[in-house]
């Protein structure tokens, strides 16, 4: 196990220096947008929160964190902190495959298309598309997860921006609750699913869900994507640790404890692939962690862009 001061110094430093726990410049790490037409106008403003840009530099730093954990190499840790943000941003994202980042890429534009398809008036400014901080709050450093958070809700609100849409639990939960309680500030949150308008007279299929925590616990979205996916002729196979009362993926943990967090995923996917069905996860880190058990997990917007290809 690290030393979660450790971990959390880095974190907090590499936010603090380029707005990136990873020390990716934002011009590097968000371009999924830059194939496609988006709207430039329109009522809610589509905020990715770089969760899912984010996933395959996890993954890759996870592979290391994991490979020398409780190793005499664990005290590079303490060094990484010196080196300057960038470079060590810049070296991650060199050696983090190209393949594995246009996997993300491909789940934003699925979430894009199901929007457009939805006919939902929506608009993306990468400009304005930034990361909440959320992992700061997770390893508990509140005075950097404010200050960041800060500057966050200045730009939107210099913006004019009100109405939010968001595409994972940890960006939805920080802009929905964490903002209003820790700064006062308070946006139109609602996440992509919430928003889905599809249905098909040809659907078919079962599914098993995995219910994020922040989804399942915190926020009471559990229903919304069964409903998206009843209405699409899918059949939702429930497992009995799920909704309000879902299981960990294991990834809160990873940054600390990888071999803990491959605990926690296994117990939990052998849960999930009790029913026989394909898994569907609906948050980047749960989708991450939950695929390194070697069992095929998709994501939702995944299947949704499937769906309304056909509806």
């Amino acid at each position: 196990m690290y030393h979660p001061k450790d971990i959390i110094e880095v974190l907090a430093g590499n936010v603090i220096k380029t707005r990136s726990p990873f020390g990716i410049p934002k011009n590097i790490a968000n371009r999924w947008w830059q194939t496609i037409q988006l709207p430039a106008e329109g009522e809610a403003l589509l905020f990715t929160g770089m969760m899912y840009q984010f996933i395959p530099f996890i993954e890759k730093t996870t592979h290391y964190l994991q490979k020398y954990e409780d190793t005499w190499l664990a005290e590079w840790m303490r060094l990484v902190k010196y080196p300057p943000k960038i470079l060590f941003g810049l070296g991650l994202a060199m050696i983090t495959k190209q393949k594995e980042k246009q996997k993300s890429t491909q789940i934003l534009k699925d979430i894009a298309f199901i929007l457009s398809q939805s006919k939902v008036s929506y608009y993306y400014k990468p400009d304005l598309d930034e990361y909440s901080g959320i992992l700061l709050y997770d390893l508990g450093d509140q005075e950097n997860f404010i200050r960041h958070a800060k500057f966050v809700a200045n730009k939107l609100n210099k913006a004019g921006v009100q109405k939010i849409i968001t595409v994972d639990p940890h960006t939805t939960y920080a802009l929905k609750v964490l903002y209003p309680k820790y700064l006062g500030v308070s946006f139109d949150v609602r996440t992509y699913f919430e928003l889905v308008n599809l249905e098909s007279a040809n659907g078919k299929g079962r599914v098993t869900l995995h219910d994020p925590c922040f989804y399942g616990r915190y926020l009471g979205l559990s229903d919304a994507p069964r409903k998206v996916l009843n209405k699409l002729g899918v059949e939702c196979l429930e497992v009995r640790n799920s909704g309000t009362f879902t299981s960990c993926c294991g990834g809160p943990v990873e940054s600390i404890s990888p071999n803990l967090s491959k605990e926690i995923v296994d117990r939990r996917i052998e849960e999930l692939k009790a029913t026989g069905v394909p898994i569907i996860a609906f948050c980047p880190i749960c989708l991450g962690n939950l695929k390194k058990s070697g069992v095929p997990v998709e994501d939702l917007s995944t299947m949704l862009a499937r769906c309304a290809s056909f509806s």
